[in-house]
This record gives structure tokens, C-alpha cells and sequence, in this order.
């Protein structure tokens, strides 16, 4: 028998228990022995729950249970998950997590820990929801060399800018209907500022890389500056406005980036509507692959966290192997990330402005009065930052421009 143990019951960790009780025959034939929750560790109370006697609010009885062969971490934040996945596995239990506050901070360290301890830390779950995306880096793709990865990586700020391109709404509008639906949080700062985003493409990259990469030294831009206005401009570009996460391999450097970019509608990530998530990893033989689905919600995540559950169920003893190492990986300097901007002006300024960064197309609609916009050359991006800070008084908005090629 295969015991678990689930460490909170919000959305996530109520989701595992429904589908080890729902699917419990699948989950124990795919597994090769019988998959049981032993305890549910939560704060709360939850009268009447059909799980009512496996509540415990002591952490310590999990970790010190030499019955628990693997624990789910569904806790949220990022101390008190560390702190107790830690233990987990100091414990010789294997952890399997959604937490990519916690992966991004210390995936590294724990993997070190699981391997020292003959056990697992496994975090599908932490990227793409119910996509399954991480393991695929280094198993389908262990022949590749991972030249490139660009994702939508938010569901939250994908809804948000699909309702803002297709209903031409305003910002502030879309985040408040984001909020209502329970797309966003009361505070959605780290949805609309890319954070979440910023670390998810952070995990990617450590795995596709196997070096580590911090994503505190990723460039993060998010979406409160985008406005409707910039949909206009980018209909007539043949395009709409999503924020990707992308990391690109440059003669061994990394240049990995977090911000709004202009996709062509010749590109498959323009058709990834709604709270969706795609992902797009180019490798050096197979090419461009896409990988999509949702990327949140109860079910779609938990579905995600029971397989890591199988994974380690068929390796008790062992540690699943991740390429993940703690070698730092060579970031690239902004002088390296080179790209076309859209950017509006004001129409004074366009003659000056356009001619510092190279002009492609210029580009007008009727509702930006006293502006105008264009397409400007590549550039880098070292010397894009210089022009705008040297405008800015005359750059009303800018925004990347993704290849159509990715």
C-alpha cells in the first residue's frame, strides 16, 4: 500500500483527494500497488467532509510517520512549504508540489536533498497546470539540445488581454471581471506584473538548460500599461498582444525575458484564448513542438500533481532523476536580446524618435489623436532602453515583437 499524505485543503489539495478517490483504480493499476491518503494537514476544520477523520493540524505526525511514503504539498507561500518539503525529505518521503514560488526559490536545493535522501521532488503541476510540460523536458526531450522556449504562462493575464482584444475593452474594466470570476486575486500584482509568469519561465528554462536559472535576474514587464488602444494598432499589424515568458539559448548564454509582446496571427500561440496556457520549445533536431491546455483550475492541476503521485509510487526507494544541476546558468546581457518594437509617439516627436531606432512600417488609427505608431528595426535592447529613456517625454508605449518563427 501506497500511503500519502496532503498538506492543505484548499483548491489544489481537495482536488488530489477527489482524484485518488474518484479514479482510485487507475491511480493504483498505473502505480502497481494500492494509493491511499493517510492524512489531510490543515488548520481548518471541515465538518461533515466525507474525509472528516484524516484531518490533523500537526505537520510533525506526517514527517515522523514511517508509513507515509509520499506527501503533497498544497500549501501555498513559500516559508512554511519550504520548510515542511524539506523535512519531507530529509524524512526519505517523496514531495510533489504545485508551488512554483517555492520551485523557483529552492527547486534546486531540494532536488539535492531527495537524492541525498533516496526519495522525490517532483513539481509537474508548477507550470501549465494540467499541461504536462516539465516532464517532457527531460525525458521525451533528453536527446534535444533546448535551443528555445516562449509560453503564455498566466492564465489570469491571458483571459484578461483575449477579452481586451476581442470586446475592445478598457484594463481596469477586464481586471475587475477577472477578479469577479476568480480569474485574479484582490491584489493581482503578481499575475498583472508578470512575477508568476517570470518564475514559471525560470523552472522551464532550468530544466530545458539543466543549469539554474534565478528568476530574479529575468527582466519581468507586465500588462498594466497595455490599453486598448494598443489592440488597435496591433489589428492592423495582423496581430494581438499576449504576455510570454521566453528563454533563448545564444551561443551558451541565456537570454530570458518576461514581458507584453506583439504575436502575428502566423504564429500558433495567437489563437490561445481565454485563462489557456501554451507552451512552445524548439529543439535543435525536432524543431518547434506545442504544448497546451489549461494551465489552472481545481482538477487540471490536481490531475497533474497525481501523476508526479505515480511516478514516485513506482519508484519508492529511488530518486527520479533531474537534470536540473546547481550550476549557474550565463545570463545574457540586454546588448544580446535583440527585437522589432511597436511603439506609439507622439506625432511631433515621430520623426526623431523613429529615426534613433530604424523605422519598418508606420502604423495609425483613427482613435490615438495625437499620436501615431511604427515597427521599429531589430535592436538591441540595451540601446532600445537608452532611446526611450533619451524620449521620455515623447514614448507613449512600447511593446516587443515576437518572430513569427518563435
Amino acid at each position: 500500500m501506497i500511503r500519502v499524505a496532503v498538506m492543505g485543503y484548499g483548491t489544489v489539495g481537495s482536488g488530489v483527494v477527489e482524484i485518488i478517490d474518484r479514479n482510485n483504480k487507475e491511480v493504483s493499476a498505473a502505480s502497481k500497488d494500492e494509493v491511499s491518503v493517510k492524512y489531510i494537514l490543515d488548520l481548518r476544520d471541515f465538518p461533515g467532509d466525507p474525509h472528516e477523520g484524516l484531518f490533523i493540524k500537526d505537520y510533525k505526525i506526517i514527517t515522523d510517520d514511517p508509513e507515509v511514503d509520499i506527501v503533497v504539498e498544497a500549501l501555498g507561500g513559500i516559508e512554511l512549504a519550504y520548510k515542511f518539503t524539506k523535512e519531507a525529505l530529509l524524512n526519505g518521503k517523496s514531495v510533489v508540489t504545485s508551488n512554483k514560488a517555492v520551485v523557483a526559490e529552492h527547486g534546486v536545493e531540494l532536488l539535492k536533498i531527495a537524492k541525498e535522501n533516496n526519495c522525490s521532488y517532483l513539481f509537474e503541476a508548477s507550470v501549465g497546470g494540467g499541461i504536462p510540460i516539465l516532464r517532457p523536458l527531460y525525458t521525451s526531450f533528453c536527446q534535444e539540445k533546448i535551443e528555445g522556449i516562449t509560453g503564455i504562462l498566466n492564465g489570469t493575464t491571458n483571459f484578461m488581454l483575449t477579452k481586451m482584444d476581442e470586446e475592445g475593452c478598457d484594463y481596469d474594466a477586464v481586471l475587475k471581471e477577472a477578479q469577479a470570476k476568480g480569474y485574479a486575486e484582490q491584489n493581482p500584482e503578481a499575475d498583472v506584473c508578470g512575477h508568476d509568469a517570470c518564475r514559471k519561465i525560470a523552472i522551464l528554462t532550468s530544466l530545458g538548460s539543466g543549469k539554474t536559472v534565478h528568476y530574479q535576474n529575468i527582466r519581468t514587464e507586465g500588462i498594466t500599461n497595455i490599453s486598448k488602444i494598443d489592440f488597435e494598432y496591433a489589428k492592423k499589424l495582423g496581430s494581438s498582444v499576449k504576455l510570454l515568458g521566453l528563454s533563448r539559448d545564444v551561443n551558451g548564454e541565456c537570454v530570458a525575458l518576461v514581458a507584453p509582446f506583439m504575436v502575428s496571427d502566423k504564429s500558433p500561440l495567437y489563437a490561445v484564448r481565454g485563462v489557456f496556457n501554451a507552451v512552445m520549445v524548439r529543439g535543435n533536431m525536432v524543431g518547434d513542438t506545442l504544448f497546451y491546455g489549461q494551465g489552472a483550475g481545481k482538477l487540471a492541476t490536481a490531475s497533474a500533481i497525481v501523476s508526479d503521485i505515480i511516478d514516485c509510487a513506482k519508484n519508492i526507494g529511488k530518486t527520479i532523476e533531474c537534470p536540473w544541476k546547481d550550476e549557474e546558468a550565463v545570463m545574457a546581457d540586454d546588448s544580446k536580446k535583440v527585437f522589432s518594437y511597436f511603439v506609439r509617439v507622439k506625432k511631433e516627436a515621430f520623426d526623431e524618435v523613429s529615426k534613433a531606432l530604424g523605422i519598418k512600417e508606420k502604423v495609425s488609427v483613427e482613435s490615438a489623436g495625437d499620436e501615431t505608431g511604427f515597427v521599429s528595426e531589430k535592436i538591441s535592447e540595451d540601446k532600445f532602453l537608452k532611446t526611450k529613456e533619451d524620449n521620455s517625454n515623447s514614448i507613449i508605449n512600447y511593446i516587443r515583437i515576437l518572430d513569427v518563427e518563435g
